[in-house]
């Protein structure tokens, strides 16, 4: 299966029993087939919106097995791998490869601030392991190590690396590497919601969304007009998409909002693990009301 990424993959969350002790197996399988019937390309597991510090290594692993059991071979799987360490990296893509994953997608380490040499000697070791080939994953204000679009570039050039997930939220670090890396042949996709026609407008081939693991259809007509050169009709649905885009960024937090969005849609994803916050009881009626802006959501359940 073509593991580049392109199109529209939702990062999608990890549902837990009500006690959040569990991983909720049925609820799992009932959001990928949510996504799968929206239209997305691909799904990607055990990311941040899938709250991957939270998880064990083999909730890492059930998490993947059940996500490609449950789309039987109808887009790739990209498993989030991200670790500290990168003899961790490489042992967390092992068990992806198992689990039946097509790639492997992962952030540089993060804690400890690393040097760009180091940074891209972790990349070339996690692709040399072989077992799946290598999404890169930049989101630097969680790790605390930024990929420049120069070390991107250079990253893009690496033997079983297939892409990017940009998540700087400065747009002109994603135009910058695009252009560093336009000889690549490489897939550079955006990770920001609220980024992602303009990303597509200057190159970018995609996006790892996480509203997409709400409103799929949604993201993928935006995709859509855009290939078909439809820009007024694209602009537009980003638009309409941006109220439930800015739930999903940094302010109050992407995760509980995420599970909060969906439990409105009937697919109750339960609580977020702690330290994680739960969703501000403050701002429900405006999750609703963006919601209903997108059709999705009856406007009488927002009053």
């Amino acid at each position: 299966m073509e593991t580049a990424p392109t199109g529209v993959i939702p990062a999608i969350p990890t549902p837990f029993t009500p006690d959040g002790r569990s991983v909720d197996e049925a609820a799992l399988r009932r959001i990928v087939r949510h996504v799968i019937e929206g239209g997305v390309h691909g799904i990607m597991t055990t990311g941040g919106t899938g709250e991957f510090p939270h998880l064990s290594r083999e909730e890492h692993r059930l998490v993947t097995e059940i996500v490609v059991a449950e789309t039987a071979g109808a887009v790739p799987i990209y498993a989030g791998t991200a670790a500290c360490s990168t003899w961790e990296a490489v042992a967390l893509g092992e068990d992806a490869a198992a689990a039946g994953a097509d790639a492997a997608i992962l952030t540089p380490p993060f804690y400890f601030r690393i040097p760009d040499e180091m940074l891209y000697r972790h990349f070339v070791d996690v692709a040399a392991s072989g077992r799946l080939p290598v999404v890169v994953y930049n989101n630097p204000l969680y790790t605390g190590n930024n990929l420049s679009p120069a070390l991107i570039a250079s990253l893009m050039e690496v033997d079983g690396v297939v892409g990017l997930k940009q998540s700087n939220d400065d747009l002109g670090q994603l135009v910058e590497a695009l252009r560093l890396a336009e000889l690549s042949g490489r897939s550079l996709c955006t990770g920001i919601d609220s980024q992602f026609y303009a990303a597509l407008c200057v190159g970018a081939r995609g996006i790892f969304s996480t509203a997409a693991a709400i409103v799929p259809a949604a993201l993928v007509r935006l995709y859509d007009l855009v290939q078909e050169g439809e820009h007024e009709g694209a602009l537009e649905q980003h638009r309409i998409l941006q109220p439930l885009n800015r739930f999903l960024e940094y302010d109050p937090g992407y995760v509980s909002p995420t599970k909060e969005a969906l439990t409105m849609l009937g697919l109750d994803c339960g609580p977020v693990r702690r330290p994680l916050p739960d969703f501000p009881e403050t701002e429900r009626s405006a999750l609703k009301e963006a919601l209903a802006g997108l059709g999705v959501l009856e406007r009488e359940a927002v009053a």
